[in-house]
């Protein structure tokens, strides 16, 4: 497994960059969001290598209305991704801005699963274009992003499989499959043919693993059980000195030796 900090949520005293930089040094990927406040040149000379970023800017994936806009603006942020070696896109079930739903909706209906399942086949042929993957991520509407439809880790798996496309895939996130559905372990068996990625915090708080109730050493066991060779990222917060998040972090998934069986 490799493993990916989230530049947005630690050292977060410092400049974009640096904070970058920092990630790089302690020998993590790095994931970001809004590329275009980014200065792209200065992330690049850092020698970061980049996970994921946010692959659209403006649209709803499952609204007939606006779904054209999430295709059109993750097609003019592929340079980017392109330009800084990204290699996965995320996008999220519906429209977000600052976090929040832009057009809160609280049930789902069946135009909006066939609208979502449309919609990332589009993107997945942008994908095989252009070289790059697009992860859908599942939500919590618990806490973070009430009126997001179709944001449960089981919704967002249901579609990425439905599609059944190589360069769609998902990127599932424990800290709000957590929040929303529990059974971990279970969750990322079931999903493992279709993840692109996986990001974690703890839970309460969204701040690095051993801050909250969810067991990550079980979980990273299971995944290296499983083959899971992917990237696991942390998209926390730090709870206090974003160094020592990292190394809880690093210390969560260090499972040495269970790809090969050997005891040490």
């Amino acid at each position: 497994m490799r493993l990916a900090v989230c530049a947005e949520m630690v050292f977060t005293e410092l400049p974009f960059t640096e904070r970058v930089r920092r990630i790089h040094e302690a020998g993590f990927d790095v994931e970001l969001w809004d590329s275009r406040t980014k200065d792209i040149g200065a992330l690049k000379a850092t020698g970061a290598v980049f996970s994921s970023m946010t692959g659209y800017t403006a649209g709803s994936l499952v609204d007939p209305e606006s779904a054209d806009e999430v295709v059109r603006t993750a097609e003019s942020l592929i340079p980017t991704a392109l330009e800084l070696g990204v290699s996965r896109m995320v996008v999220h079930p519906a429209e977000l801005i600052d976090g929040h739903a832009a057009r809160p909706v609280y049930r789902s209906s069946g135009p909006m699963w066939i609208t979502g399942a449309r919609t990332l086949e589009r993107l997945g042929r942008l994908g095989e274009k252009y070289g790059v993957t697009f992860c859908l991520e599942n939500l919590n509407t618990i806490l973070d992003h009430p009126g997001i439809p179709l944001a449960r880790a089981k919704d967002t798996l249901a579609l990425v499989a439905a599609v059944g496309h190589p360069r769609v895939k998902l990127m599932l996130d424990l800290y709000h499959a957590q929040l929303g559905e529990g059974n971990l372990i279970e969750l990322v068996r079931a999903a493992l043919p279709h993840l692109g990625e996986i990001q974690v915090a703890d839970v309460p708080g969204r701040c690095e693993p051993g801050t909250g109730e969810i067991n990550y050493v079980a979980v990273a066991r299971a995944l290296a059980e499983a083959g899971y060779g992917g990237t696991v990222g942390m998209e926390a917060w730090a709870s206090g000195d974003s160094g020592a998040a990292l190394e809880a972090f690093r210390a969560a998934f260090a499972v040495p030796a269970l790809h090969t069986g050997v005891k040490e």
